[in-house]
C-alpha cells in the first residue's frame, strides 16, 4: 500500500531546509517502533520540485527509510532518474539485517543526497556518504544536524558511549513535591500530562523503576494512554529480589529485566519461572551498582532509558551522574511537607548544586512541562 503524499508539487528546491524538515517529520511517525535502531526519515524529490516518494524506518530488522521512500515512488510509477532524495541520517553502506541503503539509492539513478547528520554507529560513520559520492552523486551533509540529533539521542550517544541515553520524569507539584507525606500522590498532575508522560514512556526502549515504587503503588508500568505498537522493556532496581509474584507488572506482555545485589536462588527462580531476567550487579554497600547497570543496559542495546522512580533512586541516579535529562510536570498546586524529587544533599554550597540546562518549557493541559539536560555530564 502507498503512503499519503500531503501535496505532490511543493515550495521551491531551494529549501534543503524545508525538504529536510519533511523527512524528519517522516522520521517521527518512526518514533514508537524502530528501537534499537535510530529513526530516520527519507522524502525524494525531482528536478522540478515534485515529491516522488516518502518512508521511515520500520522495525528492526525491516526496511530502512531509503528503500521504503523508493518503494513509494516506483509504486507511483515515478521516474527517479537524477532525483534527490533528503535522509535525516547518513546512509548505511554495509550489510546487515538488511541491505545497504546507499547501493540502493545508487542504482536507483539518483543525483544527489541531502544528509542531516553523519550515523555515528562504526559500521557507518562517513563510510556511507563516501561511497554515494565515490559513485558521482552529490552528498550534502549538516541541515538540521541538531533537530535529527535531537531525535535519536539515545542512538547517538550508545553509539558514541556505550551507554542509554537516561530520563528521569517526575510529577510533582509547583513546590516541588511528588506526594503527600502520607505516600499519596494520584493524581498531582492532569490528565493531559499523563497522557503526554506516557508518549515518553512508549518511545523509550526501556522504563525504569524501584522496588520501593512497586511494593508502595503497584503499578503496571506500561504504555496505556497512546496508540502504540510495542511496550517498553520494563527495568526494575530490586537489590533483594522482593518484586511480588502477583505484582500488576506482570500482567503486560513484555520483557522484564530485574536488576539485583543478593544470590537468592529460590527468588531469582521463581522471578525467572515469570519471564524476568535476573542479572546481578552489587556494589561494596550491597545495593544495585548503578553504574554496571546502565553499562549492562547499553550492552543491551537500549537507546533510551525512561525513568519513573522515587525519591530514593531518583537521587541515587542524579547523585552518580547517570541522568542526562529531567522530564519534570509540575502542576498549579502547593502542597507544603511532602515527599520530594529526589533524595539529594544536604549539600554545603551552591556550587555543589546539580545545574541544569533548560531546553523547553510548555504548558501541557492544567500543567507546566520543563525539559532540562543535566550540565557538564
Amino acid at each position: 500500500m502507498t503512503t499519503p503524499l500531503d501535496n505532490l508539487v511543493m515550495p521551491p528546491l531551494e529549501s534543503d531546509t524545508y525538504w529536510m524538515s519533511h523527512a524528519l517529520s517522516w522520521a517521527e511517525k518512526a518514533l514508537f517502533i524502530t528501537s534499537p535502531n535510530p529513526r530516520v526519515g527519507c522524502v525524494i524529490i525531482n528536478a522540478q520540485g515534485v515529491l516522488l516518494g516518502a518512508g521511515h524506518t520500520q522495525p528492526a530488522g525491516q526496511a530502512h527509510a531509503e528503500i521504503m521512500a523508493l518503494q513509494d515512488a516506483k509504486q507511483r510509477g515515478m521516474d527517479l532518474a537524477g532525483a534527490i532524495a533528503y535522509v535525516s541520517l547518513e546512509p548505511c553502506s554495509h550489510q546487515g539485517r538488511t541491505g545497504p541503503c546507499c547501493e540502493a539509492l545508487i542504482q536507483a539513478g539518483l543525483s544527489r543526497v541531502v544528509v542531516a547528520v553523519q550515523d555515528p554507529n562504526p559500521q557507518v560513520s562517513g563510510s556511507g556518504i563516501t561511497r554515494l559520492r565515490q559513485s558521482g552523486m552529490q552528498v550534502d551533509v549538516g541541515i538540521l544536524q541538531d533537530e535529527a540529533r535531537a531525535l535519536n539521542q539515545g542512538f547517538f550517544k550508545r553509539m558514541t558511549t556505550g551507554l542509554p541515553w537516561m530520563r528521569l520524569k517526575v510529577a510533582a507539584s509547583l513546590d516541588g513535591q511528588t506526594a503527600l507525606s502520607n505516600g499519596v500522590s494520584q493524581w498531582i498532575t492532569s490528565a493531559a500530562a499523563r497522557q503526554d508522560g506516557h508518549a515518553w514512556r512508549a518511545r523509550a526502549c526501556a522504563l525504569l523503576t524501584g522496588i520501593g515504587t512497586v511494593l508502595e503503588d503497584d503499578p503496571q508500568l506500561n504504555v496505556r494512554d497512546i496508540d502504540s505498537p510495542r511496550q517498553p522493556t520494563l527495568v526494575i532496581v530490586d537489590s533483594k529480589l522482593e518484586t511480588p509474584l502477583n505484582a500488576k507488572l506482570w500482567q503486560t506482555q513484555r520483557e522484564v529485566w530485574i536488576y539485583c545485589a543478593i544470590e537468592a536462588a529460590d527468588r531469582r527462580a521463581a522471578l525467572e519461572v515469570k519471564g524476568a531476567r535476573v542479572v546481578c550487579l552489587p556494589n561494596a554497600l550491597g545495593k544495585v551498582d548503578l553504574h554496571a547497570m546502565q553499562q549492562d543496559l547499553g550492552q543491551r542495546s537500549i537507546n533510551e532509558l525512561h525513568i519513573e522512580a522515587g525519591f530514593k533512586l531518583n537521587g541515587s541516579l542524579l547523585g552518580d551522574g547517570l541522568v542526562d535529562e529531567l522530564l519534570l510536570y509540575l502542576a498549579p498546586m502547593l502542597i507544603g511537607n511532602g515527599l520530594g524529587i529526589a533524595n539529594l544533599g544536604p549539600f554545603a554550597s551552591l556550587s555543589q548544586a546539580l545545574k541544569l540546562d533548560i531546553q523547553n518549557v510548555a504548558s501541557v493541559g492544567d500543567d507546566i512541562r520543563v525539559i532540562a539536560h543535566m550540565k557538564n555530564q
